[in-house]
């Protein structure tokens, strides 16, 4: 396969690193006591996609607007609901993202932006350049941004999605998406949607109106599809049309975040197996995974 005919993959950091926080024992410490647990599953995990497969293209994107970003200005109840990272995962966070730039992948982060809005914009830039893209996330919201030729590819779980499955497993297109969850909601990041409308109701809707706009241009025609509760369900739509189009604006991946605009400047360089060393010594970790970083290193000498 010539790199014209590779993806381009996108990884989603934050996802991965709070998978780890949550689901490894606290058994790693750095020098000054600090729980380095996440760092140690996070390195673990991005070794093991380098050493599934070596791609000429790939970029790592972090979480920095925790509580700064637009989606904030927008509905400051954005993510509410959700407890604040404490400082102990903070500082991992930052090793995380050390320990990524010294295995040689290019990172990036913004206080605007969340990792998904980069994401959204390297893919873009991917896209211009004709190259198709591999996404690796759980994160449904993702999906949005699949084309022909495109997956998503749940890492942990080993599986994959295209075009075709995300519209089996959602009852959309992926292009669909944005709109099905502005209907719907997204209670893990607190976007309201249209109270009453569930995902299954909103995946009908849109298969008949093909989209939120063109839903709200002939929502007088609801109460009559073959839907139970279809009055009850126009109404609710009408009562809560400006919830809709705000929860669009937020569940809408913005894509065109600070990227590079070089697509060269996301090839993977040779890891620094020497700063690696200094800052896993730091971290309290072991040889295993300055092994495994080493025989990535050795690909570049092959």
């Amino acid at each position: 396969m010539s790199t014209a005919d590779e993806p381009v993959c996108l990884v989603d950091a934050s996802l991965y690193i709070f998978r780890a926080y949550h689901s490894l024992p606290p058994d790693w410490h750095d020098r000054d006591g600090w729980p380095t647990n996440a760092v140690q599953g996070f390195a673990s995990f991005l070794l093991q996609l380098l050493e599934q497969g070596q791609h000429s293209h790939m970029a790592v994107c972090f979480d920095e607007a925790l509580d700064s970003g637009f989606r904030h200005e927008i509905y400051p109840a954005y993510k509410a609901n959700r407890e604040p990272p404490d400082e102990a995962l903070l500082r991992q966070f930052a090793h995380c993202k050390a320990v990524a730039g010294l295995l040689g992948l290019s990172i990036h982060s913004d206080q605007r932006y969340e990792a998904d809005d980069l994401i959204g914009s390297l893919a873009a830039l991917a896209r211009n350049q004709g190259r198709r893209i591999l996404v690796i996330s759980a994160d449904k919201d993702l999906t949005q941004l699949l084309g022909d030729g495109d997956e998503q590819w749940d890492f942990g779980r080993d599986k994959r999605y295209n075009c075709a499955t995300v519209e089996e497993r959602f009852g959309v297109r992926p292009d669909q998406m944005v709109d099905l969850l502005a209907l719907a909601g997204d209670p893990v990041d607190n976007i309201p949607g249209v109270r009453g409308v569930g995902q299954i109701s909103a995946a009908r809707l849109l298969a008949h109106f093909g989209s939120l706009d063109e839903l709200y241009n002939r929502v007088q025609e609801v109460e009559y599809l073959r839907l139970r509760g279809a009055k009850s369900l126009q109404i609710k739509l009408i009562e809560h049309r400006e919830q809709a189009f705000l929860s669009r604006q937020l569940t809408q991946i913005h894509c065109a975040a600070p990227v590079p605009d070089d697509l060269e400047q996301l090839r993977p360089q040779q890891p620094d197996l020497d700063a690696l060393g200094s800052l896993f010594d730091d971290l309290g970790f072991g040889p295993f995974l300055r092994r495994r970083a080493a025989a990535i290193h050795a690909r570049f000498d092959g």
